[in-house]
């Protein structure tokens, strides 16, 4: 249960950044992403997606696997993250707390639609399956490797 990639983006709509090591505050986020400190809702500070998803979708519509192409901000390995809504869990040193999945939206939907998938099938293929929203619930740093570490 591993970070494999981590990416932010500045502002929005501009292309991902990818990065060995990111620094997150409590409540705000992810120190320059294009979310840091917006909390129009809870879930805002952090998404995170499995690799295994991506794989899958890429796979399946014969796709190079792009493990960046969802625009989530920690890609990770070895856990489902749909179980940890509702729950607290560390990645790094740094405490979480799962508030909802991260389900597909038109933007998703459009970015990965081609002649031979809809944008609306994108979207569809995705339910479940689009990672998770959380809340940053101390400061630290997450680099790529970090464990993910769930309280029993």
């Amino acid at each position: 249960m591993v970070v494999e990639r981590i990416f932010v983006s500045p502002e929005r709509g501009a292309p991902q950044v990818e990065c060995e090591r990111i620094e997150l505050q409590s409540g705000m986020g992810v120190i320059g992403d294009r979310n840091f400190g917006v909390s129009r809702h809870p879930g805002q500070n952090l998404t995170l997606i499995e690799a295994e998803e991506i794989e899958r979708f890429c796979t399946e519509h014969a796709r190079v696997a792009d493990l960046c192409l969802t625009r989530r901000n920690l890609i990770t390995r070895g856990v489902r993250l749909n179980d940890l809504v509702n729950t607290e869990f560390t990645i790094g040193n740094v405490r979480m707390r799962g508030v909802e999945l991260c389900e597909p939206c038109v933007i998703l939907g459009s970015a990965l639609s081609n002649e031979s998938l809809t944008t609306h099938a994108v979207i569809k293929q995705w339910v479940g399956r689009g990672g998770l929203r959380v809340d940053v619930l101390s400061n630290g740093q997450i680099a790529h490797g970090a464990r993910v570490e769930i309280y029993a």
